[in-house]
């Protein structure tokens, strides 16, 4: 379970999504998330599945790898499904059983959430699939410049949020190792009832607090050995620069996301 967390992970390629500018897909990435919340009908989601089916063919990434994403939030996505569908009412009653009733309107939107959900996390990891860190980091420093006159830390802010994305496989790493060596020492993880596990779960998370701990300290020095100092008068070997195929990518679906929006008022 903990290795099924893809968030974080780069998946390095050739393909036409992996030469993309971080910046585009970022924009892609956000304008889909916005898509997601404003589509009320079954029709717009199907385009929302056809871009993710697209996007993974053209990247060549092994659908595998969306699934092993899914699997650790499975039990979320089961508690929501389950809140919206007990706990909506509404004018067309399914079905009943003692107090425990299920209307077509809460059916609908329980549906919509674990869709909603799905999507969503499929395509925040195929931002991450095929952007590196360091891509990444540029390009959303590159797209907060803008509010530097409001006082906004860019290079610093995007700096955090991609060295949080990087160390997400590295400290689920950490925690599976940590985890195996607990469970040869006769730590049980998995009996009991969840206070138990709870208890449980105690050996595992301070060893790595510490370790947590320790790296950041010793990533601290490192970047403070090579004399970092914040973004200011900072050079790139790697200049970002917009292409043609950029515009074609954001283009093709800025149209799609507006008819899978649109489809819901025709």
């Amino acid at each position: 379970m903990i290795k099924d967390i893809t968030i974080g992970q780069y998946v390095p390629g050739d393909s036409f999504i992996h030469k993309l500018d971080p910046r585009t897909k970022i924009l892609i990435s956000l304008l889909f998330i916005v898509q997601l919340f404003l589509i009320k009908g079954f029709l717009g989601y199907i385009f929302a599945l056809a871009f993710i089916v697209c996007t993974v063919a053209i990247a060549k990434l092994s659908p595998r790898y969306l699934y092993k994403g899914l699997k650790p939030v499975f039990a979320l996505i089961t508690i929501t499904a389950l809140i919206n569908l007990f706990m909506i009412d509404g004018k067309e009653l399914i079905w009943e059983w003692g107090f425990l009733k299920i209307y077509k309107e809460g059916l609908t939107t329980a549906v919509f959430m674990v869709l909603r959900l799905i999507f969503l996390i499929m395509g925040t990891s195929l931002l991450t699939l095929t952007t590196s860190p360091i891509e990444l980091t540029d390009g959303i420093e590159k797209l907060l410049n803008p509010f530097k006159k409001l006082g906004l830390p860019a290079h610093e802010l995007a700096m955090m949020m991609t060295i949080a994305l990087r160390f997400i496989p590295t400290l689920m790493d950490e925690t599976d190792k940590i985890m195996k060596a607990q469970m040869a020492r006769g730590a049980d993880f998995d009996s009991g009832n969840l206070i138990n596990k709870a208890k449980s779960l105690i050996p595992l998370l301070v060893p790595l607090f510490i370790s947590s701990f320790r790296r950041a300290d010793e990533l601290a020095m490192a970047m403070e050995a090579r004399c970092y100092r914040g973004g200011e008068g900072r050079t790139r070997m790697k200049q970002l620069k917009m292409h043609s195929r950029d515009s074609v990518a954001f283009i093709t679906f800025f149209i799609l996301a507006i008819a899978s929006v649109m489809i819901n008022y025709i």
